[in-house]
């Protein structure tokens, strides 16, 4: 399983993709970067002498974080859609089900892989707000709390990306179907806040990912909010597991 992360890993940095999107990702949130800290240097002078005024933490990294997440959710179906899609449309797919692995560790290498993949892009967007505490005080409590909120966010478009290119041969359709289905999750809770029944507003409101990342980006940690990404991502991997194994039945 390992083994099959670590080449899945590699046959992404070999895909000019992978570069264009770390590339682009790191030119975007550096422009907000520094724009964020042009405002603050602009209004230091003002919210100094309030009480309790946000500092360098709320006002610059966790913006940031924000805009990754955003950012994240346009740039994960470009890189999930390949992972099986591309494998059945070059007809290699049936090659790999052949393979000593079980469905099992061929989806988790895969899904291990990709996840690598963007912890390191975290880790490079990450380097901006903290070259923040060489000249401020940082919050690193609530920039942690940003970063978990991070990291089980694009855990999770990875799990639902995997899934949906099971689906399909056509990686563009993995793809447009990948973001259309985490945009849904995304704003989900606003049929929440209408006039629907009372039970499906509440359903509506834990279906989206908007309202479990929100709280971690805050610096409020909580297990419900945690719980919330690792059920969603157990119940995607468990899907392409199963989907996987009915092709290698068949």
């Amino acid at each position: 399983m390992l083994i099959l992360a670590r080449n899945e890993l590699y046959r992404l940095f070999l895909s000019p993709l992978a570069w264009v999107i770390l590339a682009l990702s790191q030119l975007i949130l550096a422009y907000s970067f520094l724009t964020d800290i042009d405002y603050f240097i602009q209004i230091q002078a003002k919210i100094s002498a309030i009480p309790g005024a946000p500092g360098v933490t709320e006002l610059i990294a966790m913006p940031l974080l924000s805009n990754t997440a955003t950012l994240l959710l346009l740039l994960t179906p470009l890189i999930t859609m390949r992972l099986i899609a591309e494998d059945r449309r070059n007809d290699s797919l049936p090659l790999l089900l052949s393979a000593p692995l079980s469905t099992q560790q061929i989806i988790l290498g895969k899904y291990l892989g990709t996840l690598g993949f963007f912890i390191i892009l975290l880790v490079l967007i990450s380097a901006m707000p903290l070259s923040l505490a060489l000249g401020s005080e940082l919050d690193f409590r609530l920039f942690l709390s940003g970063i978990i909120g991070l990291t089980l966010l694009v855990a999770t478009f990875i799990a639902i990306g995997l899934y949906l290119s099971c689906l399909t041969k056509q990686p563009a359709i993995a793809a447009i179907s990948t973001f259309s289905f985490l945009f849904l999750l995304w704003i989900i809770d606003w049929a929440g806040d209408t006039q629907i029944a009372a039970e499906s507003s509440g359903l509506f409101n834990w279906l989206s990912m908007l309202r479990h990342f929100e709280p971690l980006l805050q610096g409020d940690v909580n297990s419900s909010d945690i719980a919330y990404f690792f059920i969603i991502i157990a119940a995607f991997l468990a899907l392409a597991i199963r989907k996987l194994d009915s092709e290698r039945l068949s």
